[in-house]
């Protein structure tokens, strides 16, 4: 089976080849004779009827600074001349995140999107996880200062983060003492509108944070992202180390428990993020992290992505 695959992500000037899982993905298709194409999610848009995306044809390989080579932008119809669309652009998860998702909605019935758009904008990754609130630390979604210090004050330690932050970016440990605990509430009360997230600090975080990757709610393997001296952020765009990791009993219950959800949703390639044995995230907007996976167990993750990929478009 050959298809038409686009990628809606972010530039490819200026990816990391050797970890991106994006690329890796498009290695994958281009090796099983795909076509591929990329744009934008600026690059999205609708007129008379149809959603289209001013796209290049592009190639692939792993070659550092030759990775890639474009064609001439053409306009593309999303719904009548691509077989797949993978949403991959990064987070913030914006107005303008939210926007793609609902354009891409409309080509759904026709036209494969991973993962499924309308699924996309329900599942903020801090907000969907909530639904297995019983796996979780303790955790407050607030903008009152009063209610931040009272949960403080209740556990200690805790962790301060936006709700719709990603990458590790503007995580902040606040210790016992609380020193800066205001500050940092008013600041993130003027950068972002939405209410920010406080969970009870994890200590085990010093040991790592579990990236574990589920395809159409499979597992298809984890690794362990170790913080590096001085910082409680293990996420690998903010300078934690991957190591090799075996799945506990009570990770593998997390997995059970999640995983018929993420397929019925549509949510085919999730990461979900477990600390000591407790679920923080579901990752499903770009997640990351199977090229780390596959190199420390021999895997090919890639492979059980478009797997899942090429049975769902043949039962279209």
């Amino acid at each position: 089976m050959s298809l038409t695959v686009a990628v809606q992500m972010d530039p490819l000037e200026k990816i990391g080849i050797a970890g991106d899982s994006t690329f890796a993905l498009m290695l994958k298709a281009q090796e099983r004779g795909h076509r591929l194409f990329h744009y934008l999610a600026e690059d999205l848009g609708y007129e008379d009827g149809q959603v289209r995306a001013k796209a290049r044809r592009v190639s692939v390989q792993r070659v550092e600074g030759d990775h890639f080579a474009a064609g001439e932008p053409q306009n593309l119809d999303l719904a009548t001349e691509i077989d797949v669309v993978l949403m991959r652009q990064d987070p913030p998860f914006d107005i303008g995140y939210i926007t793609a998702t609902y354009l891409l909605e409309r080509i759904a019935e026709e036209t494969l999107v991973v993962n499924d758009p309308r699924a996309v904008r329900d599942a903020p990754e801090k907000l969907f996880v909530l639904d297995f609130a019983h796996f979780m630390p303790p955790t407050l979604i607030t903008r009152s200062l009063a209610e931040l210090k009272a949960f403080h004050a209740k556990h200690g330690e805790v962790v301060l983060k936006p709700l719709h932050g990603n990458a590790g970016a503007a995580v902040f440990r606040i210790g016992r003492d609380g020193a800066n605990l205001a500050a940092l509430a008013e600041l993130f009360g003027h950068v972002w509108r939405e209410p920010y997230i406080a969970q009870a600090f994890l200590p085990a975080v010093t040991e790592g944070d579990k990236r574990i990757v589920l395809v159409d709610g499979k597992i298809a393997g984890a690794i362990n992202r170790k913080p590096g001296a001085g910082e409680i952020r293990s996420n690998l765009a903010a300078g934690g180390t991957a190591l090799a990791t075996e799945l506990t009993e009570r990770e593998l219950e997390i997995c059970e428990a999640i995983g018929p959800e993420l397929k019925s949703r549509g949510l085919l390639f999730v990461g979900i993020d477990v600390i000591g044995g407790m679920l923080t995230e579901i990752n499903v907007t770009s997640p990351t992290g199977i090229v780390a996976i596959d190199r420390f167990n021999g895997t090919d993750t890639p492979a059980l992505i478009w797997d899942a990929i090429e049975t769902k478009v043949a039962a279209k």
